[in-house]
C-alpha cells in the first residue's frame, strides 16, 4: 500500500531526480516556459515555487539557500533580480501548466510550464477583453398577435402601441 506517499519519484534515483528538478527549475526561470512532460511538470511546480517565495525576501541567507537548490548562479540571480519583483503581491500561484497533447514517440502527455506573470499574450488579451464593456438594450415588446414590430418605427411609436395594447386587454377582461 503506498499510504503517505505523494512525491512521484519519476522512475528515477533520489540524486538523479534532484539534479533534473534543479536543472528543469533553472531552466524555467531563464526562459520563462519549457516544454516537458505532465508529470515532471506537476514535480517541478512543487519544487519552484517555494524557491520564488524564499526569493521574494532578498537578503544573504535566502540566496544561499536557493543556490543550495538551483546550483546555478544565473537563474539565482534572474530569480532575485527580475521574477521575485514581478510575483511580490502575488500570494502563491506562480506557474502554470498548459497541456499540449502528446509526443509521437512513446504517447506521454505533454505541458507546457510557464511562469504566470511572463506570458505577454495571456496578459494582453486579458487587458484588451477588460476594457471591452458592452451595453445592450432589451428587446422591443412584442404586440399581441405580431410576430416583431416593423423596424421603421421609431422607439416612441412602439412605446406607445404596446400602451394602447395594454388597455385594449385590460378593458376586455373587465
Amino acid at each position: 500500500m503506498r499510504h503517505q506517499k505523494s512525491i512521484n519519484h519519476l522512475g528515477r534515483t533520489s540524486t538523479h531526480r534532484k539534479a533534473m528538478l534543479s536543472n528543469m527549475a533553472s531552466s524555467l526561470i531563464k526562459h520563462k516556459r519549457i516544454s516537458t512532460t505532465i508529470a515532471k511538470a506537476k514535480a517541478l511546480r512543487g519544487y519552484v515555487e517555494p524557491l520564488i517565495t524564499k526569493a521574494k525576501t532578498d537578503s544573504t541567507h535566502s540566496r544561499r539557500v536557493v543556490f543550495s537548490y538551483l546550483q546555478d548562479k544565473d537563474a539565482v540571480t534572474e530569480l532575485f533580480r527580475d521574477v521575485s519583483v514581478k510575483v511580490a503581491d502575488r500570494p502563491g500561484g506562480y506557474v502554470r501548466i498548459l497541456k499540449t497533447g502528446f509526443r509521437l514517440g512513446d504517447n506521454a502527455d505533454m505541458c507546457i510550464i510557464e511562469l504566470v506573470d511572463y506570458n505577454e499574450a495571456l496578459l494582453t488579451v486579458k487587458e484588451s477583453t477588460a476594457k471591452k464593456a458592452t451595453r445592450r438594450r432589451k428587446p422591443a415588446a412584442k404586440k399581441v398577435g405580431e410576430a416583431t414590430v416593423p423596424a421603421t418605427k421609431t422607439a416612441e411609436t412602439t412605446a406607445k402601441e404596446v400602451e394602447e395594447t395594454e388597455t385594449k386587454e385590460g378593458e376586455e377582461k373587465v
